[in-house]
């Protein structure tokens, strides 16, 4: 019998990029796929071009913490968001609901209650707020950190995060070659997240003289946050990378980043040693810096806090992490869950045959 299951997840690349990780599986297995997201969101500029996966549009309201006039509207288009779900869930009759997240996720869930069972992914150390909603009517619940159990009681199952296949597909070469380095030096890869940290571009560029001593570095900055004055040998920037992703993680020794949690398992499943840089909590609810602290107490990375950050400070915590790579290398060996994969796609089917 051919089963459906309806993804849900967006606000985000971070909430749509392991429903991605789960589809190949998925389609193998014979599951006929379809996605609920937003008209303008992330989620379906990712999603729609997939060409076995059906895009459903669900109206959605953003779930605040700040005071803004739209809080008096949006709950009405979660309200409508609720009865398009439930109208959509009863068209399709999904054998199970997976969520990943993000505002978009609330309205999908709620409409499932009673029509099919859900299972939701947390991938951050502590719940976001969508997930803390929904965790209230989801089955299972899936987490990324095993420390996370505490916020789920008896529904929760420490999965890991899914990781792209194609992250493992990396060459070396190829990444070399986009960065036009010839492998000489070893390859320092900064990241700031989708959208670029101006902090941490500010702090790598204003140490490049001393860097560029003795690594390569390949820095996506973030759209629009290209520095077309500065021009050092060893030194490349662009502003984000797409198909070019895994071949610029095999080609990386070591990394500069931000600390999403899908980020720092993507380096954890690849064994990269990276320089953890999270978000400050006055900007942030505070999930990169628990992320980033978990991965250091576990020796999986180093952090500085963006408090302290500067070109001396950078500089300093880059070539610590070089020196301890190897070591950090072996910790990251010993983590069972690097790739939570398999473990996720377990808990849907699990799900799915338990309420059929």
């Amino acid at each position: 019998m051919k089963r459906t299951i309806l993804m849900t997840g967006g606000g985000t690349a971070g909430h749509v990029t392991p429903n991605i990780a789960l589809m190949p599986q998925l389609r193998v297995e014979g599951w006929s796929l379809h996605y609920a997201g937003t008209a303008d969101g992330i989620e379906r500029k990712l999603i729609e071009p997939i060409p076995d996966v059906t895009y459903h549009i669900i109206t959605s309201g953003k779930l605040r913490r700040y005071f803004s006039l739209k809080n008096l509207t949006d709950p009405f288009r979660l309200v409508k968001g609720i009865f398009q779900a439930r109208k959509l869930i009863k068209e399709i009759k999904p054998n199970v609901v997976f969520s990943k997240g993000g505002f978009v996720s609330v309205p999908v869930v709620i409409g499932a209650i009673g029509k099919a069972p859900v299972v939701i992914h947390e991938s951050d150390y502590s719940p976001g707020l969508a997930n803390r909603i929904t965790g209230h009517f989801a089955n299972t619940i899936c987490v990324t950190f095993e420390d996370t159990l505490k916020f789920t009681h008896k529904k929760g199952i420490h999965t890991g995060t899914p990781i792209r296949a194609s992250l493992y597909e990396g060459n070396r070469q190829i990444g070399l070659k986009f960065a036009g380095f010839t492998g000489e030096k070893p390859i320092l890869l900064v990241m700031g997240g989708s959208q670029g940290a101006q902090a941490i571009n500010e702090a790598v560029r204003a140490a490049l003289p001393e860097l560029t001593e003795k690594f390569d570095v390949l820095h996506l900055c973030g759209k629009g946050k290209l520095n077309d004055v500065i021009d050092f040998k060893g030194y490349r920037q662009v502003e984000y990378v797409t198909d070019e992703m895994p071949h610029v993680f095999a080609a990386a020794d070591i990394i500069v980043s931000r600390a999403g949690a899908n980020s720092v398992f993507e380096f954890l499943a690849l064994s990269k040693p990276a320089l953890l840089i999270p978000l400050p909590g006055k900007t942030s609810r505070g999930d990169q810096i628990l992320n980033a602290s978990y991965f250091e107490r576990r020796g999986y990375a180093i952090t500085l806090d963006q408090q302290i950050l500067s070109p001396k400070s950078l500089l300093q915590a880059v070539f610590e992490l070089y020196e301890k790579r190897f070591e950090i290398v072996s910790a990251m060996a010993s983590e069972p869950l690097a790739d939570g994969t398999d473990e996720v796609l377990e808990a849907i089917r699990r799900t799915a045959r338990d309420y059929e």
